[in-house]
């Protein structure tokens, strides 16, 4: 009986002499594990950890000093082109009026541009934007070549209006103004409107072949009608309606007289009955002479 009551009573004291214990101590304390035994274990780690660390580091700061900078862009390039991805050949087609250098200064290519980074849509409006393009492509073939197409818009006329001369597609769209040489087999077309309606007599020219390398401009008048000026300087005023067979009339007249190699100033054919020419000051006064100042020259009128 005395057996089983004290150790009735030891095991009613435990619990409070547990709870009297000091924070931190007892078996919770046993488990700590000391500073200099977490730190120790560095030394079990590789003999080039430090390196490697130190190589990050150093890899990362000047990974920020490049985008910082803005040179990223300039870096990136080189890596790729010297892994093999350079851009090392432009292929071009379609250009006529457009030299290789300024397609070539479009695209914007530098020393150790890349294919990969090279911005293919900005170039190609960079392209569309230049005055004789009116479509490009550009398109990459990996590893390094950029392929180019030119659509250039065709000239089809000069427009002159005023001191200024620029060249016009068939629609009458300015293409430009820087005009040379190249473009001197094209018609002149004269004043303003004459640019929109280059076509119409264009087609009546192509009717009478024998005269149109002969034509030095047409003169749109009052938007109506078409004077035509010769390489010899002689004026021929066309009617505003059937150019096609006033045209056929002035040939046929030169064939069998010599009409367009006579000392005359013009032409006036707008009459549908009759042809009146004017002749210049020097074929007048010997035409005077000659009849007794009888009868006058032919006056072709006002540009109407």
């Amino acid at each position: 009986m005395l057996s089983l009551g004290r150790k009735y009573k030891r095991d009613a004291y435990a619990p409070l002499e547990a709870e009297l214990a000091p924070r931190g101590r007892g078996v919770a304390r046993l488990h700590r594990q000391p500073v200099w035994r977490a730190a120790g274990r560095l030394a079990d780690l590789p003999r080039w950890t430090g390196s490697a660390a130190a190589i990050g580091f150093l890899t990362l700061t000047i990974s920020y000093a490049i985008v910082i900078g803005g040179h990223g862009r300039i870096v990136s390039d080189a890596l790729l082109s010297a892994v093999g991805f350079g851009i090392e050949a432009v292929k071009l087609s379609g250009q006529r009026e457009i030299n290789e250098f300024q397609i070539l200064e479009a695209l914007e290519i530098h020393d150790g541009s890349s294919l990969i980074l090279f911005d293919a849509d900005g170039a190609r409006e960079r392209l569309n934007d230049m005055a004789w393009v009116k479509n490009a492509s550009v398109m990459k073939f990996y590893p390094s070549t950029l392929q180019i197409r030119i659509e250039e818009k065709v000239p089809y006329a000069l427009w002159q209006r005023g001191d200024l001369v620029s060249i016009v597609n068939e629609a009458g769209e300015v293409i430009t103004d820087e005009v040379d040489g190249r473009y001197a087999n094209l018609l002149l077309v004269v004043n303003h409107g004459a640019q929109r309606r280059a076509g119409e007599i264009s087609a009546a020219l192509a009717t009478v072949p024998d005269l149109r390398p002969r034509v030095r401009a047409a003169f749109l008048i009052s938007d109506r009608r078409w004077d035509l000026k010769l390489e010899n300087g002689i004026f021929v005023r066309l009617p505003e309606e059937n150019m096609e067979a006033a045209l056929a009339e002035l040939v046929r007249m030169d064939k069998e007289d010599g009409l367009l190699a006579r000392d005359i100033m013009a032409i006036d054919m707008r009459l549908e009955d009759r042809i009146t020419v004017r002749l210049s000051e020097e074929a007048a006064e010997q035409r005077k002479i000659m009849t007794g100042g009888r009868g006058r020259s032919g006056n072709g009128g006002r540009d109407t």
